[in-house]
């Protein structure tokens, strides 16, 4: 039975998306390898018809031969279907989890959820597209205490448009002492970053709107920006490391506001995903003011803040080497902060906040009320109570991430010396550069070999850093060093 078609890839799209796909050995593998690696990062979703044998190879500029063979061989992996006069449909594999798999991918809060390989072992697969820190030990007992304090809202219908009292609360605190004063009232809870971000672009964009993000960056922030109809505009972030390095270039981000007079600018300022950078202080100053002069609201996702890793001196970092707000003293406007409870204590929680003019949250709730009405109650207790032992669940995820980081980075720097591997002050995944522009084409090999990793054009509005690749440090170390060599084996494949 033919799967249900739900989206169609062009020829000229396939050719963005594939980039440089060739590696050595039968191209027809090569090509298989690159669209099978697309689905499994999630750039190419389940049901989506692919351009016809014909079309892909006269884009691509191979045979017909090659191109037939690449699909006969994402239908044996499982990866596609087929029927005479419906073309060939992606899909994800049987023994990949099929709807878990994708239903897991639809609401996750980082980079999409991919399915293993064909035929692996799912406890063998080692999983580096994902930055999902386990839950920290002290995420029982919050639930515990939330459980005791429920009764209070079980009189009530159990909506909270804009959130519980007590979270918005004890968010507002947060705010408040990393030198942000605010209120309660200018604290909307919503379900996960995520939905914050989706709520801002329907809030914000009309359809051919400009809306500028940094390049590369967090790749959903695009796909809710394009999904409000909006053209996404990016400012490169150049690498923290090699002949490269170079500050941000808040200059041509003003320029660009100034230009383009974009609807909504999204920047992840804290630990950069995927780069690692953060701004300074000049450069949030500059970036307040540019908002401020040009009257272009600012987004700044600020879901990786507290995860400073490297404090002075080679020490573990603590609460006080966290990067100052971007939106300094909370007074601008033009600033609206994203907050998340899913990297700093558990994705499975699902809460994140937006903090912004009261006025704003306003508009925001009036989009939300055509789509979710208000978040899960027991999971807004929940994290009301972990940020309230804040310090502790922090101070045991800093030292959990750096053992975590230290070890792929100094594996990787071993095994694939010619690579150009930075430690990361802060966050969550290492942006290793590969030396030349093959980045998905080594993603498809990793895949091959049961690593999942993000091939840096998936990362990114515009198709580029080819030579990136991002790796996150999340996992258990011993399954870190279980993933390098077989990325070592499947480099060796590909260069």
């Amino acid at each position: 039975m033919t799967p249900p078609v739900h989206r169609h890839l062009s020829p000229t799209g396939a050719v963005r998306l594939l980039g440089a796909w060739h590696a050595d050995g039968p191209a027809y593998g090569a090509l298989a390898d690159a669209l099978r690696a697309a689905v499994l990062a999630g750039t190419l979703p389940p049901h989506t018809r692919l351009p016809s044998e014909r079309e892909l190879a006269a884009a691509l500029g191979v045979s017909r031969t090659t191109t037939t063979a690449a699909y006969r061989r994402l239908r044996d992996l499982g990866f596609a279907a087929s029927r005479t006069g419906s073309g060939t449909v992606t899909v994800l594999p049987h023994a990949a989890g099929g709807g878990r798999a994708a239903d897991a991918r639809e609401h996750a809060g980082d980079a999409p959820v991919p399915a293993p390989p064909p035929g692996a072992d799912r406890a063998d697969l080692v999983d580096l597209s994902q930055a999902t820190p386990p839950a920290p030990p002290q995420l029982h007992a919050a639930y515990a205490r939330a459980l005791e304090a429920l009764p209070d809202y079980l009189g009530s219908g159990g909506y909270e448009p804009l959130g519980v009292p007590a979270l918005r609360a004890a968010i507002a605190r947060r705010c408040t002492e990393r030198g942000m004063p605010t209120a309660p009232e200018q604290v909307l809870v919503t379900t996960g970053a995520q939905h914050a971000l989706a709520l801002l672009a329907g809030t914000f964009l009309r359809p051919r709107d400009v809306a500028v993000t940094q390049s590369p960056t967090y790749v959903h922030a695009v796909q809710a920006l394009r999904e409000a109809g909006a053209r996404v505009v990016g400012v490169p972030v150049p690498p923290a490391d090699g002949p490269r390095a170079a500050p941000f270039d808040v200059e041509l981000l003003a320029s660009t506001m100034g230009r383009l007079r974009p609807r909504l600018v999204y920047l992840v300022p804290d630990f950069h995903n995927p780069t690692g950078r953060s701004l300074t202080p000049a450069e949030r100053a500059a970036v307040r003011a540019a908002a401020d002069r040009h009257g272009v609201t600012v987004v700044a996702d600020e879901t990786l803040s507290e995860l400073a890793l490297d404090g002075p001196g080679g020490r573990v970092a603590d609460a006080g080497d966290a990067p100052p707000p971007l939106a300094g003293d909370g007074t601008s406007p033009h600033v609206v902060t994203v907050g998340s409870a899913s990297k700093t204590f558990w994705g499975g929680l699902r809460i994140g906040w937006v903090r912004a003019h009261p006025d704003v949250l306003a508009q925001l709730a009036g989009t939300r009320a055509a789509v979710d009405i208000a978040s899960p109650l027991l999971e807004q207790l929940a994290v009301a109570e972990l940020l309230g032992v804040r310090a502790e669940v922090l101070a045991g995820r800093r030292a959990v991430l750096r053992e975590r980081r230290d070890v792929l980075v100094g594996a990787l720097r071993e095994q694939l010396p010619g690579w150009t591997v930075a430690s990361p002050p802060g966050g969550l995944c290492v942006w290793a550069g590969l030396g030349r522009p093959v980045a998905q084409a080594f993603a498809a090999a990793a895949a091959a070999e049961g690593v999942l990793v993000n091939a840096g054009p998936t990362l990114t509005p515009d198709g580029g850093s080819a030579d990136r690749v991002r790796l996150t440090f999340t996992r258990d170390p011993a399954d870190l060093e279980r993933a390098v060599p077989r990325l070592a084996r499947a480099w060796a494949r590909v260069a």
